[in-house]
């Protein structure tokens, strides 16, 4: 297919653009992937100019039929962009004239390419929330599968990354899916406030021609229509949020990429990572890297970045729409594509994982922590917590001092410091006690873990 490279804006100007402005100013090299909703979107536009007899229905049917054929074009790989027509929309725009003639130059009738670009940036980015909601989706039903084998296998808990109190690592798991469920219910609620229509508002003002915006509205399936045409062509607030949720979910991941780091680790050995998401090492054979974890850490940095850069992007900008808005789609876009690969990733990656238990409960049987059960054992008994604080505290430092747990202390040992403690204490110094003592609503009691995961998968569905 030939296209010629007029500008088709040129009428105004008495000399050809600089080269260097031209390739300066393009954006197809990135914009090309909004090309299929330019369509979709331009397909609505020219059926309402059709049948609000704006253009005629045979102009109008030829228009549909050559943006049709470019679409097969584009999904075939065969359609031939061209930097000198700028962008995705320009690029489609002049093919269409090319291959039907003068009624393709109708379809740009009552509509601006600042109203278009919003539209395709919205579309896309609606379609690319509903993927990551699938993925999202995917990734906490493994999770659900993994913890739910793993409902009494016991590990420490940590605060301040040092032994607090035991936990079963189903319990731990769940706390990575809450994370999941409040990273959908944002993306949710985003998408709401991105599926709002600017088409119609065309430059900055609107149109003069008797368009029907909720016409195109329901083609396009938009729930709502932008009311402020000035507000429309300008407004990348929907960007900015799908960013900022997206960072919120990169830091999740990031979060577990850390623990699953440090837990692959021969120091900690709780779990072993399929060696399809790990590599090794160029000069030492024993090694096994968590390189998909590690990227996934530092990935979020660039996820964070994109967040910083729109920020920035809008924030000196008057009313209406400015060039620099051309700057808004590579860094949406890159996080698109990041947020999808990470969760893609990580969907294949979790449910494989292989726990340790022996390895988890021998760090759990390091570092008292029994010790909170201890002290609400002796709350029981009648004293003020804080004195039982300061009694566990106290035999604590005796069982460091000989070098033995809580639960190898002698009785006679525990009553030179509270005559309060009988020997039903060891019940209560016991890991499995500790865990199924907690079985209120959120607690890490193997019963109440089962009982989450049944809620969850509920919820799903």
């Amino acid at each position: 297919m030939s296209q010629g490279n007029e500008k088709l804006w040129d009428g105004r100007f008495s000399e050809a653009t600089d080269a260097f402005v031209e390739a300066f100013t393009a954006s197809v090299t990135f914009d090309f992937e909004l090309a299929l909703f330019d369509i979709d979107g331009s397909v609505a536009h020219a059926t309402m100019l059709g049948r609000c007899g704006i253009i005629g229905e045979e102009t109008a049917e030829a228009i549909i039929k050559g943006l049709n054929e470019i679409r097969a074009d584009i999904e075939a790989g065969i359609f031939k962009w061209s930097v000198q027509l700028e962008d995705v929309h320009m690029n489609i725009e002049a093919a269409l004239t090319d291959r039907i003639g003068e009624q393709g130059k109708a379809l740009h009738t009552g509509r601006s390419r600042n109203d278009q670009v919003a539209t395709d940036v919205r579309m896309y980015l609606r379609h690319n929330i509903d993927l990551i909601l699938l993925q999202i989706q995917h990734l906490q039903r493994g999770l659900l599968n993994l913890a739910e084998g793993h409902c009494e296998t016991i590990m420490p808990g940590f605060t301040h990354l040092q032994v607090a109190q035991p936990v079963v690592f189903g319990h731990h798991l769940m706390a990575w899916y809450e994370m999941l469920r409040r990273d959908a219910d944002r993306l949710q609620d985003c998408r709401r406030r991105v599926n709002t229509l600017p088409l119609g508002a065309a430059a900055l003002a609107g149109t003069s021609f008797p368009i029907d915006r909720a016409m195109v509205a329901d083609l396009l399936g938009f729930e709502a229509i932008a009311e402020n045409s000035l507000d429309a062509v300008s407004d990348r607030d929907f960007a900015i949020e799908f960013t900022s949720a997206a960072s919120l979910l990169m830091m999740h991941l990031s979060r577990w990429s850390e623990e699953m780091i440090l837990w692959a680790s021969p120091q900690f050995a709780f779990i072993e990572l399929p060696d399809r998401f790990c590599t090794g090492s160029s000069i030492m054979p024993q090694k096994k890297n968590p390189d998909v974890p590690e990227l996934v850490r530092g990935k979020t940095a660039r996820v964070f970045g994109s967040l910083m850069a729109l920020l920035t992007l809008m924030k000196s900008q008057p009313l209406a729409y400015n060039k620099d808005n051309q700057e808004d789609k590579e860094p949406l876009i890159d996080t698109v594509r990041t947020l999808k690969d990470c969760l893609r990733a990580f969907g294949d990656m979790i449910p494989n994982i292989k726990a340790q238990p022996d390895n988890m409960r021998a760090a759990a049987e390091r570092g008292f922590a029994t010790a909170t059960d201890l002290a609400d054992y002796l709350v029981r008994k009648g004293l003020a917590f804080r004195d039982a604080h300061h009694v566990v505290g106290r035999l604590v430092g005796l069982a460091v001092e000989r070098g033995v747990d809580l639960s190898e202390l002698t009785l006679a040992d525990f009553e030179t410091e509270s005559d309060q403690i009988t020997d039903d204490v060891y019940a209560v110094l016991t890991l499995e006690g500790s865990v199924a003592a907690r079985s209120h609503l959120g607690g890490t009691a193997p019963d109440t873990v089962r009982a989450a995961i049944t809620r969850a998968k509920h919820q799903l569905g």
